[in-house]
């Protein structure tokens, strides 16, 4: 059932710069009440102050740390309307260089996370519906040389989100990907010069996650979503 952006309490990871920041003016424009997560403590207050949110500074690669602000959340209120996984750890290594510690952390951050927060979020949506979005991308169903870690992080994420989908049909849990090479601190660091002359700015993707979130179609329900792609179709249907 559709609900009004308003009248949610969202969630949302990563997010003090990037895709992340891009989603919490998006749904704070909206009139969402909003708990914002983020290792960066310092870039996550000066958000929380332009957007009113809730703000858990936390790295979400430690499953205390991760607990405690979820603990945190839960205690200001009970209930969560759309979450948004977002946080994700990409350090291009290949195999043979690739430490235990980053390993884990990827993995912890990727999908060790989104369990965490999916399981707390769960009993509101099951009470009150809603929408668990994971963000994903071209690693969640390719490989790519010097991303073992990142691949199998987002492999886990659309596994998850599918057997989730299964499990509760009366929320939805989809994947998305940007569907755009999008201007972020993960892609300063990690794209080509060529893709970098294509990227654009995340606030174009942002209508896509207000949509699923506002709309809880069904039929989203256990799909891999492109953010771009919708982003476009909504505004085609703006202007028609």
């Amino acid at each position: 059932m559709a609900a009004p952006i308003s009248g949610q309490r969202v969630v949302i990871t990563g997010a003090a710069a990037g895709l992340g920041a891009a989603l919490a003016r998006a749904f704070a424009v909206r009139g969402a009440s909003l708990v914002l997560m983020d290792r960066d403590a310092d870039a996550l207050a000066t958000l929380g102050a332009e957007t009113g949110a809730l703000c858990l500074p936390v790295d979400l690669s430690d499953a205390t740390a991760t607990d405690a602000a979820i603990a945190t959340m839960l205690a200001a209120s009970p209930r969560i309307d759309t979450l948004i996984h977002n946080a994700a750890i990409l350090v291009p290594q290949p195999l043979a260089r690739l430490e235990f510690a980053m390993f884990r952390a990827t993995l912890d951050v990727g999908i060790t996370a989104g369990y965490q927060l999916a399981r707390a979020a769960l009993p509101s949506m099951q009470a009150h519906g809603g929408a668990m979005i994971f963000v994903s991308s071209q690693s969640g169903i390719k490989g790519f040389a010097d991303e073992t870690a990142y691949c199998a992080a987002k492999h886990a994420l659309e596994g998850f989100m599918k057997s989730l989908a299964l499990e509760e049909p009366g929320m939805v849990s989809c994947t998305i990907t940007p569907g755009k090479a999008m201007h972020t601190p993960m892609s300063e660091a990690n794209y080509t010069a060529e893709m970098k002359a294509q990227w654009v700015d995340p606030a174009l993707l942002a209508p896509a996650f207000v949509h699923i979130a506002e709309t809880r179609d069904p039929a989203l329900s256990g799909a891999r979503l492109n953010a771009w792609e919708i982003a476009q179709s909504l505004k085609g249907a703006h202007h028609a």
